[in-house]
């Protein structure tokens, strides 16, 4: 998977998500695929990143980050009830 020249803290970064993507019995290339968006998503939130990704580069990284797990929880259901 062609990629740009990551500092070391970030290969560090994604050797540890592609291993650990691999022990929840992940494949290889899945493994590597979700390590890399999560590096990659990382850079860009931390300002790392020079160019902006292209709306199919957002969308297979929202993809990939929706199979490792979501982010906050549901919202409580029946409304905002004040405390009884």
């Amino acid at each position: 998977m062609p990629r740009q020249a990551w500092s070391p803290k970030r290969e560090r970064q994604y050797e540890h998500v592609k291993e650990s993507e691999k022990e929840r019995g992940r494949s290889e290339e899945t493994a590597e695929r979700i390590a890399a968006a999560t590096v990659n998503q990382t850079r860009t939130a931390k300002g790392e990143t020079k160019e902006p990704k292209s709306p199919a580069e957002r969308a297979q990284a929202r993809r990939d980050m929706a199979r490792v797990g979501k982010k906050g929880g549901k919202a409580a259901k029946g409304g905002s009830r004040g405390r009884s």
